[in-house]
């Protein structure tokens, strides 16, 4: 990579161009994750029909791929803490790499599990190493925005899906018709994954080693020098000190890295970004984005408006994320977190309220008089409050709560977590659906409602302090 003038300021004052651009290359792994969560929408039908698969095995082969992203967020912080965060970075693109070849040229549906299986993998990895490399490059004033692009990212990946779905699907007249080549369009949908896997790849290349990995191995002079080039205004012996000072104190509690602790097996800290995690996932915004054609269609919607209203609701999404980059380093993180929590209990507790008055069962369920526009516009409410929220926070928390010595480790534990809650969630919702949407999603109101308590009695301010700072505050936090 060729080094740009450390001086040179970007749009937000303060940051160098190249801490920018460092930040925005590491969050091409959230991309990724985005893409790969929804490309798969536009072919459910398709690959049902395509090998005769009863709902079971269908949902099955959709939902295996959040398997593979646990597994692959939990062995990504051992991969990084050993061989160093781009290793990682360049395993993950060559897993997506090859899963989106042997996705669109699947030939039984056992290939097809498989390869989103190790798709899974790989995203796993990017879902991890992106906030954790973001965190650890960015200045500390500017360390929440940055770390948001994560999020924004994400966003950006699930609209580039949805929309490139849409676009196979009408240049095909149809998701199982022939486009190119003599593939259908949704073999194209996963074919479409080899352009962002081959550019992360090659980003992969390029990006310099997360100058706190240096320092953790003993480079101490390559890590002066990454300090120096992406904040020249701080002074990079001292940017060097705090971290072997706090990998010192660190070890103290986590001693050879071990994420072990007297609460439950685990350090407190680990815990609380395992909860975030959690909560994150099961408030249930997954299935606004997998399962939305029920509200619409009970709103008044045809079948066949779904994707795009899904595509207008990945844009409302992007906008909002926006918003929270804008504000999170004004603000801080707690009351940014705290308000959305408010916003999506009381969004979901009215989605409830409107269910409980539906008429139908299964696909034919309608909403009686104003109740149709209080869903709709309750859906929306929680996407923005979500996105505008929980959505890049919680990356942005997990980026830099973790002490240095088992941040890449901690990170991955609490990734795994969050992809196991995503896979319960996209599972049982058609279960719990077909037996009482107003307790389905009054459920996830209770969540939300939990995810406020959690914040306002467990998560610190971190606003500008440095990752080191910050990790005191939850490492020394005293036991209650």
């Amino acid at each position: 990579m060729s080094k740009l003038d450390p001086t040179a300021e970007g749009a937000v004052p303060g940051i160098s161009r190249k801490v920018i651009g460092l930040a925005i290359a590491g969050a091409v792994g959230g991309f990724l994750f985005g893409f790969d969560s929804s490309v798969v929408n536009g072919a459910v039908d398709a690959i049902s029909k395509n090998f005769g698969l009863g709902e079971a095995l269908t949902g099955f082969t959709i939902a295996v791929a959040l398997l593979g992203c646990a597994l692959g967020a939990y062995l990504a912080g051992r991969i990084a803490d050993a061989k160093g965060r781009l290793p990682a970075m360049k395993l993950g693109a060559a897993l997506f790499l090859v899963s989106a070849l042997g996705t669109g040229l699947a030939f039984s549906v056992v290939d097809l599990i498989f390869w989103r299986l190790v798709g899974g993998l790989g995203i796993g990895l990017a879902s991890v190493i992106a906030p954790a490399y973001i965190s650890e490059i960015s200045p500390r004033r500017h360390r929440g925005r940055l770390a948001s692009l994560q999020q924004l990212a994400i966003t950006v990946g699930i609209f580039a899906a949805l929309l490139s779905d849409a676009l196979f699907s009408n240049a095909a007249g149809g998701a199982l018709n022939e486009l190119w080549l003599g593939l259908p369009a949704w073999r194209w949908m996963f074919l479409a994954g080899v352009v962002p896997a081959i550019a992360y790849g090659w980003i992969a290349f390029v990006l310099p080693e997360s100058p706190r990995f240096l320092v953790l191995k003993g480079k101490e002079d390559q890590a002066r020098e990454i300090f120096q080039s992406i904040a020249p205004n701080e002074d990079p012996d001292r940017s060097v000190r705090d971290i072997k000072d706090a990998v010192k104190a660190d070890s103290l509690a986590a001693r050879k890295g071990s994420l072990r602790g007297s609460r439950f097996g685990l350090m407190p800290v680990v815990w609380i970004g395992i909860i975030l995690s959690v909560l994150q996932q099961f408030v249930g915004i997954n299935v606004i984005f997998y399962y939305s054609t029920t509200l619409w269609k009970a709103v008044g919607f045809q079948e066949s408006d779904s994707l795009t209203i899904s595509v207008v609701t990945a844009i409302v999404n992007i906008l909002v994320t926006l918003v929270a980059i804008a504000l999170v380093d004004r603000i801080g993180r707690r009351p940014i977190l705290l308000t959305g929590s408010i916003g999506m209990a009381v969004s979901l507790g009215t989605m409830a309220l409107a269910f409980a008055s539906s008429t139908g069962s299964g696909n034919d369920i309608s909403l009686p008089g104003a109740w149709g526009p209080v869903a709709l516009v309750a859906a929306n409410v929680f996407v923005i409050s979500f996105g505008a929220s929980w959505g890049p926070l919680v990356w942005v928390l997990l980026g830099e709560i973790f002490p240095s010595r088992i941040r890449a480790r901690a990170l991955g534990l609490a990734a795994a977590a969050q992809w196991i809650a995503n896979f319960l969630i996209t599972l049982t919702f058609p279960i719990m659906a077909a037996a009482s949407l107003p307790l389905t999603y009054g459920m996830y109101a209770l969540f939300a409602a939990a995810s406020f308590f959690f914040v306002l009695t467990k998560v610190p301010e971190t606003n500008g302090m440095s990752l080191e700072q910050a990790e005191t505050l939850f490492v020394k936090k005293p036991k209650k």
